[in-house]
């Protein structure tokens, strides 16, 4: 689960829109800061940068922002100086935390995420104690889209699995042939509604206790609202009954 795909209903639901498009922002800023410091401001030649700005198009973030935080990042204006760091962790029912950080002050961040998972029910771990349950994928999810095109497409393009998801479908790839196959399928007009390269639980915890879910929710809430944090990722599942119980 991760900050894109139930949080974002989430968020919908409980009202909170303009609160997570200010952070949704803040965080595209970032990742464009960052991909344009470490591969350069030219995105033909950045496939990091070239992703960055296509999440930063697809949340209409505005033109002056992306040029901006880009040129932050090759030194063409001042900016801060940003750390990447990475935590893991359990929380409630023994869900594991991949938490991805972006900050100018690392003892900052330490103790506010150690606080989120200790007030929460939760516990950091050493580097490495969760991470080997995740493996990193290229994630491209398409709705409205034929059924037999996509899978054709997508498996004769590389990619590794096609699940039906709902209405929508989402096409696994290997990070290293995320970008081909994108573009692959973009070129027979089939345009992903969301693309990155992201960490996928190899197998999900079911939380169906009402309470425990709330415990969990809790958690991913509070490092979804750290204002360091980039992405959240965990393996729990809750049920779309209980989660409209949940938000209601």
């Amino acid at each position: 689960m991760a900050g894109h795909s139930k949080w974002a209903n989430i968020q919908h639901r409980k009202g909170r829109q303009d609160k997570a498009r200010a952070k949704l922002f803040t965080k595209l800023a970032k990742e464009l800061t960052i991909a344009a410091r470490d591969g350069g401001g030219d995105p033909n030649f950045n496939p990091r940068l070239r992703l960055a700005l296509d999440k930063a198009k697809a949340g209409n973030m505005p033109k002056d922002n992306i040029e901006r935080a880009i040129k932050k990042g090759t030194g063409e204006i001042e900016g801060v100086e940003y750390f990447e760091i990475r935590y893991e962790g359990y929380g409630p029912s023994g869900v594991a935390f991949i938490v991805d950080v972006v900050t100018d002050n690392k003892n900052r961040t330490a103790s506010t995420v150690r606080s989120n998972f200790s007030k929460n029910n939760g516990n950091l771990g050493e580097s490495g104690s969760v991470s080997w349950m995740f493996h990193r994928k290229g994630v491209l999810t398409f709705s409205n889209v034929d059924e037999e095109k996509i899978m054709e497409l997508a498996l004769e393009s590389g990619a590794e699995d096609i699940i039906e998801n709902g209405d929508n479908f989402l096409v696994y790839t290997a990070p290293e042939d995320f970008e081909n196959i994108k573009k692959a399928l973009e070129d027979n007009e089939l345009v992903a509604e969301s693309a990155e390269i992201t960490f996928v639980p190899e197998n999900e915890i079911d939380i169906t206790d009402e309470e425990t879910a709330k415990q969990v929710l809790k958690l991913y809430e509070a490092l979804e609202d750290n204002e360091d944090v980039q992405e959240v990722y965990a393996n729990f599942n809750i049920p779309d009954e209980l989660m409209e119980k949940l938000m209601n």
